[in-house]
């Protein structure tokens, strides 16, 4: 029991910090851009509670902890956004989907950065905040690149969209509803210390086509 509390601790809070980092950014730069959905519905917060969804981080990566899966995988909230109220919908869309893997990558420099004042922790403490600080270092980067596969619904999907010409980005658009499957399904499933974020927007085919 102490060792599943133990394994508990270590990665349940670079995750939850992962990920409520990650869906806050998407709400603070859409907000920047002219979007209140989130800010109104007091998403562009680093309270977890905000984020958490509980099947999602919660129940699921919990179970597959239990289990000694090899991999972990779970989903927050997805973080509200309506593209069409964005100041230029087409190029703000890039800078919010690319606000939350740019979030991760800078958490992961700062946990790199943090491990040089573990010298300077009790050693009963030192142990236990390097462990959290290299899940902390994983998580985040492999969230990031994971995000950055340029497939709708992920981050990257949406970039792609917003840059391809609209041959390439329209029928790409059109493959959102069936995202998550695809990836689900490929050897490209995040494996170790994978954690797949579910960030949805069911406007990015609408929005696409209304400025194709």
């Amino acid at each position: 029991m102490s060792n599943i509390l133990y394994l508990t601790s270590i990665w349940v809070i670079p995750i939850i910090v992962a990920i409520t980092f990650h869906e806050a950014a998407h709400g603070f730069v859409a907000h920047l851009l002219g979007d209140e959905t989130a800010w109104r519905l007091g998403r562009v917060s680093f309270n977890p509670l905000k984020h958490i969804d509980p099947v999602g981080t919660i129940l699921l990566p919990g179970f597959l902890l239990l289990l000694h899966s090899p991999f972990m995988f779970g989903y927050a909230k997805p973080v509200p956004v309506n593209f069409r109220a964005l100041r230029n919908p087409r190029r703000d869309m890039i800078w919010v989907a690319a606000a939350g893997p740019a979030m991760n990558i800078a958490l992961a420099i700062f946990a790199a950065l943090a491990f040089h004042l573990i010298d300077y922790l009790p050693e009963t403490a030192a142990p236990w905040v390097a462990e959290n600080l290299k899940n902390a270092l994983i998580i985040n980067v492999v969230l990031a690149v994971f995000n950055l596969f340029p497939l709708p619904p992920l981050d990257g999907g949406r970039i792609a969209v917003g840059v391809l010409p609209d041959a390439v980005a329209s029928p790409l658009a059109r493959l959102e509803p069936y995202g998550m499957l695809i990836l689900i399904g490929s050897p490209l499933h995040p494996t170790d210390a994978g954690w797949a974020n579910r960030s949805r927007c069911q406007h990015c085919l609408a929005v696409h086509r209304k400025l194709a």
